[in-house]
C-alpha cells in the first residue's frame, strides 16, 4: 500500500478568499488598462477594438495574478507542514 503524504493544515479560508479577491481585482484593473490601450489607438467609433483590448487585458492580468496566488498559497501550506 502506498504511503500517504500528510500536508498538514493548509492556508486558512481567509487566505483563499483574499487570493480570490486579489485575482478579481487584478482582472478589473487589467480591463481598465486594456480600455485605455484600446482608446489610445482608436479614431472614431471602435467599440469592438476597445472590447477586445479590455478582455485581453483582464484575462492576462487575472491569469498572472492567479499564478502568483497559487504559488503564495502553496508556500503557505508548505510553511505549516509538520516536520
Amino acid at each position: 500500500m502506498p504511503e500517504t503524504f500528510d500536508t498538514g493544515p493548509g492556508p486558512s479560508r481567509r487566505a483563499f478568499f483574499l487570493a480570490y479577491a486579489c485575482v478579481v481585482a487584478a482582472g478589473f484593473i487589467g480591463a481598465v488598462i486594456g480600455y485605455g490601450w484600446g482608446e489610445i489607438g482608436c479614431d472614431g467609433s471602435c467599440t469592438t477594438q476597445v472590447a477586445v483590448s479590455m478582455a485581453f487585458g483582464a484575462i492576462i492580468s487575472a491569469v498572472g495574478a492567479g499564478v502568483v496566488a497559487v504559488l503564495v498559497l502553496r508556500a503557505m501550506a508548505e510553511w505549516r507542514r509538520p516536520q
